[in-house]
């Protein structure tokens, strides 16, 4: 009996490190993170606070057996060359991880199939920026990782439910790469059969770099704002640095009596002044993020990730609506589930 007893001991013992061993293969494993942000502020800091804890999660914990370097941009795309030449002659990151266009842009130019291993996220057209060649097969350069905007199809189509005799759109944009890229797409989907009753006009600000130039384009796009209230029946938030923040929103509701179609969740429920959103999922693109690069740690190439699309949602403030005289229809409001502002 004893016997049995001192064996079944050593058994449940030898079971009890398999077993952590087995849930935290990487905590002997030191890795390095190196992050580079377009900018500071949103979209990038809810993609990379989720990114940060998902890898805790899965067993990477900073100051433990990850270290993590961060930059930003400013949004000038030629401080990533002096950032990866003091990183490249200081120490070897085992990931990079690239948030936004305008970081996942400079870096291509440095690095485009470098030893590095490259994942993105935040940024509108990666294809267009030449780093893969679509969102179905196996990266074929060292970048892979998730965009950032709803297909602009979906975007369309949640504008037709929600305003079903809207004819005209504005749209003020910012003189960036992404911002290109997103009206090349809506001016393809315009085609369609299905979207050829709308119009959508288009007027462009300055590009201003820095860390508060999107306040700055928010304040030269209020003319355009003014020029376009009574002839469009809404406004969409650009798709570009201007967009994602809040000053835009806010211009554009203390300036207009029409109602802004917001780029992300925080657009309406932080009363941003957007009436309603249809959304990328910034903490699911977090998360997929870091499950990529947590991949990457363990061994996996590349070629092994492929890019994909962000999860999407819908989000609606009910009181801008009704001021609006807006009816939102009821299967979008159970969609929208808690996203909901009264």
């Amino acid at each position: 009996m004893t016997f049995v007893l001192t064996f079944l001991k050593i058994f449940l013992f030898i079971l009890s490190i398999t077993t952590f061993s087995y849930g935290s293969t990487n905590s002997s494993k030191y890795v390095r993170l190196l992050i580079i942000d377009s900018l500071k502020g949103e979209p990038y800091n809810t993609v990379r606070v989720s990114m940060i804890k998902e890898l805790e999660r899965l067993g990477y914990i900073q100051n433990k057996n990850l270290t993590i370097k961060y930059y930003s941009l400013g949004n000038y795309e030629g401080t990533g060359m002096n950032i990866w030449k003091h990183e490249e002659k200081n120490k070897h990151n085992d990931v990079i991880f690239l948030n936004g266009t305008i970081a996942t842009k400079a870096f291509k130019e440095i690095a485009l199939d470098d030893k590095n291993k490259f994942v993105f996220a935040n940024v509108t057209d990666p294809v267009g920026v030449g780093i893969i060649d679509n969102f179905m097969n196996p990266p074929k350069h060292n970048f892979t990782g998730v965009s950032y905007p709803v297909r602009i199809e979906d975007r369309l189509r949640f504008i037709q439910k929600v305003f079903p005799k809207a004819k005209k759109i504005g749209l003020i944009y910012g003189n960036l790469p992404q911002s290109h890229s997103y009206k090349k797409w809506i001016q393809d989907a315009l085609l369609l059969d299905e979207f050829k009753n709308l119009e959508v006009i288009f007027r462009e600000v300055e590009f201003v770099k820095s860390e508060s130039g999107h306040k700055r384009m928010a304040r030269i796009a209020k003319r355009y704002i003014l020029e376009l209230n009574e002839k469009v029946d809404l406004f969409m938030s650009p798709n570009d640095t201007m967009g994602v923040q809040a000053p835009f929103a806010k211009m554009v509701y203390k300036n207009s009596n029409k109602p802004l179609i917001g780029l992300g969740r925080k657009d309406v429920m932080e009363n941003w002044g957007a009436t309603m959103s249809i959304y990328p999922s910034l903490p699911e693109a977090g998360i997929t993020t870091a499950q990529m690069i947590y991949k990457l740690f363990n061994g996996s190439k590349i070629k092994d990730i492929i890019p994909q699309w962000p999860s999407t949602g819908v989000t609606f403030d009910l009181t801008k609506a009704k001021e609006f005289g807006i009816m939102i229809p009821k299967e979008l409001i159970d969609e929208a589930g808690v996203n909901i502002k009264y």
